[in-house]
């Protein structure tokens, strides 16, 4: 039996699973690591830390599977998004990463905009917001000029694990995509938006196709983990990518909801000439020559993670949410907008806070934990319902993350999109789609089409309720004026903030 290894490495702790030819998960590991918020509005990792667990979580791995490393026909990666890792000559870390929700860039987004405007837009297809990495590159060059003059390459989350594991620098184009400074339709580096912010574009590493091998594992690594020194490596993809193809969202008219730390709304899309003016997320697809659109909640399962933290610290969230199935869908009245952190789609803003809307002395704590699911997922509608204005069809969601292991929650999302809802029986979400890409790229398989028809298995599906649709309908539209009442009362509070 052949096997593949997909790595996935979030934001809170990198997963690795080893699947067989018939897309069985034999084995998975995880390890965490911790988060830094220096700042208010800060957030970073030390990329070091992201090596470690990774090499921990597949000795583990190969350990507990018990398999010949011989067997294990390639390795490929899905990583957290836009994370900046600036390395020097040496390639050594010259600072922490600055991930993809740090907020602090407001002032470089704003300076990017005037500068290029339309014609940032019309070469990135996405507009420049905080979560991106031009202005993380920007922030550095103004706030830590000495630093950034021995920078000589930079990188991406999982491409620095890649390097630390091969010693071969490279990046996949739906990782770069997300950098805003990739031609997403040329699909190559934009010099001429290097050349207007000053950034040579020999910091920017090599590119290549997500199944596209990139090396062998260095000895020494091997010898650390039991695989073979000689065991492929394949370039991998952004997590939303992988997430997507180990979801089969792999042609036109397939949706995918994928609930991780955030929220992802996101379907395939064939045609690069496709343009939303920016209203969501236009990036290449780790499937070749493809694309995705992608509407983003940035506190979706962290909203979740939050309140079970601050409210019930020592239960688990099956003990958290037991009571939510039987309160009625607006919660009595209560609702949240999950802006913990700012908010990007379809509101693009780092000051916005979250909020509980009408709350009284009748709700119990089951009442703020089903609106804390239902705001969650009327956030994820709103990508939606934008997608459906533009044209598009969306009548059946794979759903994947956190938001697949609660029913209650399953079906609170085809109630809200109006759309049947499919989970899957093998869900292991953008880990999969890196298992995927290894065995796509090994040659296991001919195409990742291919493999979706093996891998991907199709489990319980849920469909609207009409009187439920109907009342979320109302409670919709009542959330989506939550912003424009409480932007100004955010921004009168942002001086208050530690």
């Amino acid at each position: 039996m052949n096997y593949v290894i997909g790595v996935d490495l979030g934001t809170s702790a990198v997963k690795t699973i080893l699947v067989n030819e018939t897309g069985e998960i034999c084995a998975e590991t995880s390890k965490s690591y911790p988060l830094f918020h220096e700042r208010a509005g800060w957030s970073e990792q030390n990329p070091d830390d992201w090596v470690t667990g990774t090499i921990d979580a597949l000795q583990e791995m190969m350990k507990e599977a018990n398999v010949p490393a011989e067997n294990i026909k390639g390795i490929s990666y899905s990583g957290q998004m836009h994370g900046l890792v600036l390395l020097d000559e040496q390639r050594n870390v010259l600072r922490k990463a600055i991930l993809w929700n740090d907020t602090r860039t407001t002032k470089q987004c704003e300076e990017i905009t005037a500068t290029l405007g339309t014609e940032m837009l019309s070469i990135t297809r996405n507009r420049v917001l905080e979560g991106f990495t031009l202005p993380k590159i920007r922030w550095v060059q103004e706030n830590e000029p000495e630093l950034f003059e021995k920078a000589a390459l930079f990188l991406l989350p999982k491409d620095y694990v890649r390097l630390k594991m091969t010693g071969e620098a490279h990046m996949d184009y739906s990782d770069a995509a997300g950098t805003l400074l990739l031609d997403v339709a040329k699909k190559e580096w934009s010099a001429a938006i290097c050349k207007t912010f000053d950034i040579p574009l020999s910091l920017c590493p090599p590119l290549v196709e997500s199944t596209g091998q990139t090396g062998t594992l260095l000895s020494s690594i091997a010898e650390i983990t039991g695989l073979r020194a000689e065991t492929p490596i394949f370039a991998g993809g952004a997590d939303n990518a992988c997430g997507a193809i180990g979801a089969g969202i792999l042609s036109s008219g397939k949706t995918m909801c994928s609930i991780g730390t955030s929220g992802v709304i996101l379907a395939h899309e064939d045609d690069s000439s496709r343009d939303f003016e920016g209203k969501v997320h236009f990036f290449n697809h780790g499937k070749k020559n493809a694309f995705y659109t992608m509407g983003v909640t940035l506190s979706a399962g962290h909203s979740l993670q939050w309140f079970k933290e601050t409210f019930a610290k020592d239960e688990s969230f099956d003990e958290m949410l037991k009571e939510v199935g039987s309160i009625p869908p607006g919660a009595a009245g209560l609702l949240y907008t999950p802006y913990l952190v700012g908010e990007r789609t379809p509101h693009p803003d780092s000051v916005i806070r979250a909020s509980f809307i009408g709350i009284d002395s009748s709700h119990t704590r089951a009442h703020f934990a089903r609106a804390v699911m239902e705001g969650i997922t009327f956030s994820l509608q709103e990508s939606i319902d934008l997608f459906r204005k533009e044209g598009k069809n969306v009548d059946t969601v794979i759903s994947i993350g956190g938001g697949a292991k609660n029913d209650v929650w399953l079906q609170m999302q085809a109630d809200i999109f109006e759309a049947k809802v499919v989970k899957l029986q093998n869900e292991q979400g953008p880990a999969m789609g890196a298992a995927m890409i290894a065995a796509a790229g090994s040659g296991m398989f001919e195409s990742l089409e291919q493999c979706a028809e093996v891998f991907i298995k199709e489990g319980q599906t849920f469909l609207p309720d009409a009187e439920r649709a109907k009342q979320y309908k109302s409670l919709f539209s009542i959330y989506q004026t939550v912003y424009d009442q409480t932007k100004p009362i955010n921004e009168q509070l942002q001086s208050f903030r530690v």
